[in-house]
């Protein structure tokens, strides 16, 4: 499928569908917060009540355990930084331009240099965006601000590691259909641009988060975090320093010199965009020092990290690991150019995260030490045992223990998983929907309120010869467009549109009429129209007309309907404009269509059909 859809970012239809979808989800999303909340408040106080009614003397004691501990620090970083970064990310995706731009200006661009079979799966998974840009958008959104705001609040226990899961779920389906797997399988592939992919490296934190609490008590998470990044930045720099990836040459439009050139063309500040440009003339002049230096930074960042991950925490090891989180940062402004400007980006790149991932690596290398637990208090004796009154208080209900326990960051926690559930549910209902949005035909077409008025007449010649008028289609919906047997474009695409429509009408088919109109009935001979109706399969509908008549009634149709274009000597008609009309079960014109296909993909000649079907439905539906 070409994920090229023809229509502009900023489609004001798409643009303001995609924003009111927000409006309303996010009402929804504040509504389910809101009423969580509400109902925490009232539970805690009602069972709090009634335990103050039964509160016994003396202090309350708490078993000790790994559970009751604070959280390490190295993961409290990583939770609490990738969850801003994930809330990040999902403000970057209400960016106006995202419901249509993404798949054909980031998804595509991503995948068009990677093997043959990579760009099968991330054109399968973009099917569903361009068919539902506004429904996938939207998702994108609260999916993103979902996983932030689960990650912020949830410090520890199982919904913290829930949410470590969530961000590796969703991390993962957005490294293999939004970043085509980093690009890992494309040429050129290079730390300098993102490479493996930014996503991936949320993931690779949520899988650290989702790790059980005693692994934090340990170095391990360190080790194994300080000791992958090691040899992930070995790799890199060889594949910095690999000749045949042409880094070391120089020029204009050599790689080194290309990345910061290409950013430089980004909207951004002229400052911005002045000093990609500047630099891009200095690498290209040096490139060889330029990728010497890039190349070094990479090898001695990846054995400070291995030497970490052996012998622990050092002062040399600390000093490297703050050398190149600055190194980093300075990749990001001069080769990645902040990662999210533009009015399309969707993360800030792979520096900030890398960066992140460094400072919890060597962090977790000294864990918090485990607090020895109180002994025991000493058994009472006999004879200072409550009385029988006191000490044999009935169990508690289980439900009671539970909202005892339920904490404020537990609820909100549950909140966080039903907004995701929010964006995740449309997301996947469209994609198992091959029918496109009814709105990217509204955005092609335009469309009009319902007109009310009486339809046109009409007496023609149906296929078999018959003699059809409106009068007596009357108490069906009929779908009325114009075609030419002999258009190479506009009237073949206009064909398939109605066939579909007429297939997502199937079981409405004794109730609904669709009806052509054949312009060019006597230039063209029969049978080239009865090779058009053959082509595009419309013969097989049992409810579908395709009329015909002189040249002189036809035009008193083509006129009463507003029907122009190039008339021929002969009396025929082409280059017609495109209309499509709804006429209810009492012959009035309900809806008078554009019907222009625009770029004539899969996405639009279904959407099409589903605009037809849904006002055929409608009117059935009112009836």
């Amino acid at each position: 499928m070409n994920m090229d859809s023809g229509f502009s970012p900023s489609d004001p239809t798409i643009v303001a569908a995609f924003h009111s979808a927000l409006l309303h989800q996010g009402l929804i999303a504040a509504a389910i917060l809101a009423l969580l909340w509400l109902a925490w408040g009232a539970s805690r106080n009602w069972v709090g009540a009634d335990d103050n009614s039964k509160k016994k003397e003396g202090p309350e004691t708490a078993a000790p355990g790994i559970s009751g501990l604070s959280e390490p620090t190295a993961r409290q970083w990583l939770r609490v930084s990738f969850g801003v970064l994930w809330l990040f990310d999902g403000i970057l995706q209400v960016q106006p331009q995202m419901a249509i731009g993404l798949p054909s200006q980031v998804i595509a661009p991503s995948a068009q240099s990677s093997q043959g079979w990579v760009r099968g799966i991330v054109n399968w998974g973009a099917t569903g965006w361009s068919f539902h840009p506004v429904q996938a958008a939207a998702a994108a959104v609260w999916i993103q601000v979902g996983i932030g705001l689960w990650l912020l609040v949830a410090a520890r226990g199982r919904w913290s590691r829930l949410a470590g899961v969530a961000s590796v779920a969703w991390g993962l389906l957005v490294w293999v259909f939004g970043e085509s797997f980093g690009g890992i399988f494309a040429p050129g592939l290079s730390w300098l641009t993102g490479a493996p992919g930014a996503v991936l490296l949320y993931a690779a934190a949520g899988v650290l988060l989702a790790l059980p609490a005693s692994a934090w008590r340990t170095r391990r998470p360190g080790q194994a975090l300080l000791g992958l990044l090691g040899l992930f930045f070995l790799g890199m720099a060889a594949l910095q320093a690999w000749p045949g990836n042409g880094f070391w040459q120089g020029g204009s439009g050599a790689a080194l010199a290309g990345m910061p050139a290409k950013m430089a063309q980004t909207s951004q500040p002229k400052f911005l965009s002045a000093l990609l440009t500047h630099f891009g003339s200095f690498a290209a002049s040096n490139a060889f020092a330029v990728n010497m230096v890039v190349v070094v930074v990479l090898v001695v960042l990846g054995a400070a990290c291995l030497v970490g991950a052996v012998r622990g925490p050092s002062r040399l090891v600390r000093a490297v690991v703050i050398a190149g989180a600055v190194c980093c940062l300075a990749v990001w402004v001069l080769f990645q150019d902040f990662g999210f400007l533009g009015g399309l980006g969707t993360d800030p790149n792979s520096m900030v995260p890398t960066v992140l991932l460094l400072a919890a690596g060597y962090r977790a290398l000294t864990p918090a030490p485990i607090p020895a637990a109180e002994p025991a208090p000493e058994p009472a004796l006999e004879s200072e045992s409550a009385p029988e009154s006191e000490s044999a208080q009935p169990a508690a209900p289980a439900w009671r223990t539970v909202l005892a326990a339920t904490s404020f960051s537990s609820v909100t926690a549950l909140g966080a998983l039903a907004i995701i559930v929010l964006g995740a549910a449309p997301m996947a209902s469209a994609s198992l929907n091959r029918t496109a949005d009814p709105i990217l035909a509204e955005a092609l077409a335009g469309y009009s309120p319902p007109l009310q008025e009486q339809a046109p007449e009409f007496q023609l010649t149906d296929q078999n010869g018959r003699t059809v008028t409106l009068a007596s289609l009357r108490g069906k919906v009929v779908l009325l467009t114009f075609l030419d047997p002999v258009c190479t474009s506009d009237c073949t695409i206009m064909g398939r549109e109605f066939l579909q429509a007429g297939q997502l009408l199937a079981g409405e088919s004794k109730h609904v009429e669709l009806v052509g109109v054949v312009v060019n009935p006597v230039y063209y001979s029969r049978e080239v129209v009865d090779a058009f109706d053959q082509q595009e399969g419309l013969t097989a509908l049992p409810n579908w007309e395709y009329l015909t008549a002189t040249p002189a009634r036809l035009a008193q149709v083509w006129k009463a309907y507003g029907i122009t274009g190039q008339v021929l000597p002969a009396g025929s008609m082409i280059a017609h404009n495109d209309m499509a009309f709804v006429i209810d079960q009492k012959g009035r014109l309900q809806q008078e269509v554009d019907f222009d296909p625009g770029p004539g993909t899969s996405a639009t000649i279904s959407s099409f059909s589903a605009l037809l079907s849904g006002d055929a439905r409608q009117l059935l539906g009112a009836s």
